[in-house]
């Protein structure tokens, strides 16, 4: 994208919903745009790749409810890039497939505004994918035909030729016609479709609550209707349907239609929100705690600048790395000034975090815990021993206090602090009360103590609520805290890592 003072248009396809579908060249325009409006089929995951300070716009039709009708989202987009700036229009699929993006770039057209058109995955081509559904088959048919569902075949004069259509395509794929379906049916059977010809309905596909019905043309109207289903929905319609038997692989993942309420620090969420989602899980991200620096860097530039001093540095988290590493570059030092001294690291993601820095850890115990360092620094022997301990701000003294017993020299100095957010708590809780979530998972005692810190006033609805829910905790000073608030712990994996605790989720949800 070139920078112009001129202002430009970009219509662009945000993928069928899961947002791992969006394109590449999508992503870059989100991240420029002064301005991003949006539809309601456009995953609102997608606008945290918006850059800050960008105007974020909700032009969404649901349901027959319209925030802003098509005039007006015309005039707006012209609007503002007139202005100058650049203008992101953000559509559901493909901005020229149903899409109504040929519209707006014929208005940009009229008005002299510069754009491009941005491509987006299909629902019509990735919903039926992700229903282990091939549009086409060697074995069954060459012809697809996209159609539009959202007009009444039954009115008079129809734009669709529905006589052609019926017998003139082998996979037909009709988008926005939920509400029409009993009526497609009919019209599709009147016109020589075979009334045993498989179909399928698709709704929310590529999304975690992706939900098929499959039935046939003469009663696939009657099984969508007992399945409660609703827009946004897709129907598909051919001898293809028959082999979702065996393609099907989305809604076969082990945590898919798994709702998991996720509590770990944002900054350090995305990896267990990834294995989770791979899985096939909802993740709710409900960060119940916030990593900030501290309140002052005094002590921890002091120790940086007599580190010579220590014998050993003893991190507990990747945090107290990150923070640490920061320092010395803000300090004007690298790692070399660690030369002759020992590092030990809590648990295998902290020692990876040094790893990846060119050291490899004198100590990683086998148990990831403050405990297992006090019993394999006991067994080398630290009598007499200086050691540096950057950690948070708050957080358990068994390990000070342990080896100030052993008679080593301690010195703690806060590295980070953590803070409770509040963000989405209302959210949260509507889900909670609608009995929609499945499982918690708590990562520290901080995310437990905080998070029922969160509930405060509401605790009486929370133990109802939890009593459907399942709590997993990474290890069990975690889970001790967690029944310490009285809450039921379900799931504990033996080691206490993000990848144990997603194995353990899987183990657990597969024999429920």
């Amino acid at each position: 994208m070139e920078e112009t003072k001129k202002g430009k248009v970009y219509l662009v396809g945000a993928g069928p919903g899961d947002p791992g579908l969006l394109t590449i060249k999508g992503r870059e325009c989100i991240s420029r745009a002064d301005v991003l409006i949006y539809d309601f089929l456009a995953n609102p995951v997608l606008l945290e790749y918006a850059r800050e300070g960008a105007e974020i716009i909700y032009v969404g039709k649901q349901g027959g409810c319209h925030t802003a009708g098509q005039e007006e989202i015309n005039a707006l987009i012209v609007e503002h890039a007139r202005k100058g700036r650049i203008v992101v229009r953000l559509k559901g699929g493909d901005p020229f497939i149903f899409g109504r993006g040929g519209e707006e770039a014929e208005e940009l057209v009229d008005a002299g505004v510069d754009f491009e058109v941005v491509p987006g995955i299909t629902s019509a081509v990735a919903v039926p994918a992700y229903a282990g559904i091939p549009l086409t088959h060697r074995d069954h048919t060459a012809t697809v035909a996209f159609i539009t569902g959202h007009e009444d075949p039954k009115k008079e004069k129809s734009s669709i030729a529905w006589d052609k259509l019926a017998t003139g395509a082998g996979t037909l794929v009709i988008l926005m016609g939920v509400g029409n379906l009993r009526a497609i049916a009919a019209r599709l059977m009147e016109y020589g479709r075979r009334p045993g010809t498989p179909v399928a309905v698709i709704r929310r596909g590529t999304c975690p609550d992706q939900e098929t019905v499959l039935g046939t043309l003469d009663t696939i109207a009657e099984i969508a209707e007992k399945a409660g289903i609703r827009p946004p929905a897709i129907i598909v319609v051919g001898e293809v349907v028959g082999l979702r038997e065996k393609l099907e692989w989305f809604e076969k993942r082990p945590l898919f239609g798994r709702r998991i309420v996720v509590t770990r620090a944002r900054e350090q969420a995305s990896g267990f929100l990834e294995r989770l989602s791979l899985l096939g899980a909802d993740c709710v991200q409900f960060p119940t705690i916030k990593i900030v620096p501290p309140e002052s860097w005094e002590p921890l530039d002091s120790a940086v600048k007599q580190l010579s001093r220590y014998d050993w540095v003893l991190f507990t988290s990747v945090n107290g790395v990150k923070y640490f590493l920061e320092r010395l570059e803000f300090q004007k030092k690298d790692i070399r000034v660690l030369g002759g001294m020992k590092i030990g690291a809590i648990g295998p993601r902290t020692a990876e975090a040094w790893i990846r820095m060119g050291i490899r850890p004198d100590l990683v115990p086998d148990e990831y815990r403050a405990e297992a360092v006090v019993d394999a620094l006991a067994r080398i022997g630290v009598k007499g021993g200086r050691i540096l301990i950057p950690r948070a701000l708050k957080a358990r003294e068994i390990l000070p206090e342990a080896l100030q017993e052993m008679g080593a020299e301690v010195d703690v100095v806060p590295a980070y602090r953590t803070i409770r957010p509040d963000d989405d708590l209302e959210r949260v809780k509507e889900m909670f009360r609608q009995r929609e979530i499945d499982a918690v998972s708590f990562t520290s005692s901080s995310t437990v103590t905080n998070f029922m810190e969160m509930f405060k006033g509401s605790e009486e609805a929370l133990k109802e609520w939890m009593n459907s829910v399942a709590v997993a905790c990474i290890g069990p000073i975690t889970a001790k805290t967690a029944e310490g608030f009285g809450l039921k712990v379900d799931i504990t994996p033996h080691e206490y890592t993000i990848d144990s605790l997603t194995e353990a989720l899987v183990a657990y949800f597969a024999h429920g």
